[in-house]
C-alpha cells in the first residue's frame, strides 16, 4: 500500500490550520481547550461513522490533523489518553453499553482519562501486576486494592482504566482483568503527584484501597485483561508518531539556530552530530509512513519507539552542548515558591532522560523484537 496526501486531505489540512490559527492562541486550561476541541468535532478522527460526536476523518487527514496540531504549537493535550488509547480499545473490545456510555463524552471533552498499567517494582514489566481486585459483596462490583506509579495526568482524570489481578493464585500474565475506574472515590483513591527533574509534575502514583468497579465496567471477560491489554498498548503508536515529529523538527530548528547564534555550528564535531540528527529525523519520517501504509510488521511500535527515543535523547545532549556554559544557568533566580526554573533547552535535555524508560523501555522493546519478530527463545521469567 502506498502512503500519500490527495487534494481532499490537502483541503482537510487547510481547514485544520485555519481553525488551529483562529483558537490556539487563546485556548484557556487544557480541560476548557478538550471541551473546545470536541464542540469543534476533532477528537476521535479515526473512529469511524458510529454516532458517538465525532466527525469521521482517514488515516491521512488524521496525520494532516495531527501535524498542524504540532506546528500550530496549541497546548499539550489532557484528553488525548482517552482518545487515542481508551476509544480504540472500546471499539475493538468494548460492549454497545460501554462505548455508548462512555465515547459521546471523551469526543466531546468533558471526561478525561489515565491508564493505570505501571506499579512499583514491575516498571514495564506488565504482567508483574498486583493490584488486585475482588468482588465486592452482592456481586455488582469489584473492589479494587494496589498501587499504580507513572500515572500520567492522573490528577486531572475523571476515569482510570486499570490493569488487576483477579485471580489471585494466577501468575504472570493469566489471571488479569481490564477495569473502568471512576476516579472520584474519596477514602479509596488517592492521587500523589510526583515531582520530576523539571519541576513539573503530570506523573503521579495512584493508591486504591478497595476503589469500587462496577462489574459492566469490564472491558472483555474476567481474566482476559492481558489481551485487551495489549491490543491497547498496539493503539500507543501509530499517527502520532509523525506529529510528534513536527514537534522533534521545531525543536531541532531551535538547536541549530542557538549553534549559529553561540558560534558552536562552526565546530565540526558538533555540525556532524546536527547534520546526523537532521538526517536521522528525515529516516524516522519515511519509516513512519511507510508503517503507515501497512508495510511495517509486528515488530514496527518497537523499533519506532527505539529509534525516537534515543534520538530525542540525543537531541537533548546537543542542546545543552551548544549553549555552552550558560546552559547550567536557569532562567530566573531561585526563590522558595520556585526553586528552579528551566529554560526550553534545558527542559528538553532533562525531559528526554526519560524518553527511554517511559511508553515501555529500550530493554523491553528489543525483548520484544527479538521473541516476536526474529523468533529468537524467550527470555526466562522469574
Amino acid at each position: 500500500m502506498e502512503f500519500g496526501f490527495t487534494a481532499q486531505d490537502d483541503a482537510f489540512r487547510a481547514e485544520a490550520r485555519a481553525w488551529l490559527e483562529a483558537h490556539a492562541p487563546s485556548a484557556g486550561d487544557r480541560r476548557s481547550w478538550e471541551r473546545t476541541l470536541g464542540a469543534a468535532g476533532w477528537i476521535g478522527l479515526g473512529w469511524g461513522e458510529d454516532g458517538y460526536g465525532n466527525r469521521s476523518g482517514s488515516l491521512t487527514q488524521q496525520v494532516a490533523w495531527a501535524e498542524e496540531y504540532a506546528r500550530s504549537r496549541a497546548p499539550a493535550r489532557s484528553g488525548h489518553i482517552g482518545e487515542k488509547l481508551l476509544a480504540p480499545t472500546l471499539l475493538a473490545h468494548g460492549t454497545a453499553e460501554q462505548k455508548a456510555r462512555f465515547l459521546p463524552p471523551v469526543a466531546a471533552g468533558t471526561e478525561l482519562w489515565c491508564q493505570g498499567y505501571s506499579e512499583p517494582g514491575a516498571g514495564s514489566d506488565l504482567a508483574g501486576v498486583r493490584t488486585r481486585a475482588e468482588p465486592a459483596p452482592g456481586g455488582r462490583s469489584y473492589l479494587i486494592t494496589g498501587q499504580k506509579i507513572w500515572t500520567s495526568l492522573a490528577h486531572e482524570a475523571d476515569w482510570c482504566f486499570v490493569l488487576a489481578r483477579t485471580d489471585p493464585e494466577s501468575r504472570r500474565h493469566h489471571g488479569l482483568t481490564f477495569f473502568l475506574v471512576p476516579m472520584d472515590q474519596p477514602g479509596r483513591i488517592e492521587v500523589r503527584p510526583i515531582r520530576q527533574l523539571t519541576g513539573t509534575s503530570d506523573f503521579n502514583e495512584v493508591f486504591f484501597d478497595g476503589a469500587h468497579a462496577r462489574v459492566e465496567h469490564v472491558v472483555g471477560a474476567e481474566g482476559d485483561g492481558w489481551r485487551v491489554a495489549m491490543s491497547l498498548l498496539g493503539f500507543e503508536r501509530g499517527v502520532s508518531t509523525l506529529a510528534q515529529q513536527i514537534g522533534f523538527a521545531q525543536e531541532l530548528g531551535q538547536v541549530v539556530r542557538t549553534a549559529v547564534r553561540t558560534g558552536a555550528a562552526d565546530d565540526p564535531v558538533v555540525r556532524e552530530r546536527l547534520v546526523r540528527l537532521w538526517a536521522e529525523l528525515r529516516t524516522m519520517r519515511w519509516n513512519a509512513l511507510r508503517t503507515l501504509g501497512g508495510s511495517g510488521g509486528p515488530g514496527a511500535p518497537s523499533v519506532a519507539k527505539l529509534l525516537w527515543a534515543g534520538w530525542h535523547q540525543r537531541l537533548g545532549e546537543v542542546a545543552v552542548q551548544v549553549r555552552g556554559a550558560g546552559a547550567s544557568v536557569g532562567p530566573a533566580d531561585w526563590s522558595p515558591s520556585s526553586p528552579y526554573e528551566l529554560d526550553e533547552s534545558q527542559h528538553l535535555f532533562l525531559f528526554s532522560r526519560a524518553d527511554t524508560i517511559y511508553g515501555g523501555s529500550d530493554q523491553i522493546q528489543r525483548t520484544i523484537i527479538a521473541e516476536r519478530v526474529l523468533g529468537l527463545p524467550r527470555q526466562p521469567k522469574g
